[in-house]
């Protein structure tokens, strides 16, 4: 539990500290997010992770209405964690609903988010 502990550690002053875009997540915005509660935390990611998937699969329909639904509730939910790459693959998801090379890229922004939060958990 100390690992989880130390890779959640937020600075002191995390109020004034520019958002980390370096990493699948930033643990600054979810941080704040969570008011630094680290259980919570690990509870929102692992809902995420699974929210996630399950977006992914509901993406492989292809239908334009159900892509772009999907992507806008995929979107608002990595935003609320900090998980910035999956938000912006999935706003370009949304405005292109058709486009398989953004799809592709809606994908590898979740796996490496879904790989960083097992990481987070062990």
């Amino acid at each position: 539990m100390a690992v989880v502990s130390i890779a959640f550690e937020a600075p002191d002053n995390y109020r004034g500290f520019t958002p980390s875009h370096n990493r699948p997540i930033d643990l600054v915005h979810l941080a704040t997010q969570t008011s630094g509660d680290k259980d919570l935390e690990l509870e929102v990611l692992r809902t995420f992770a699974r929210q996630a998937r399950i977006c992914m699969s509901e993406l492989a329909s292809g239908e334009a209405e159900t892509v772009t639904r999907t992507a806008h509730k995929l979107r608002g939910a990595a935003l609320a964690i900090g998980a910035f790459n999956v938000s912006e693959a999935a706003e370009r998801v949304e405005a292109h609903a058709g486009d398989a090379g953004g799809l592709a890229s809606l994908g590898s922004a979740v796996l490496e988010v879904e790989n960083f939060i097992l990481k987070l958990s062990r």
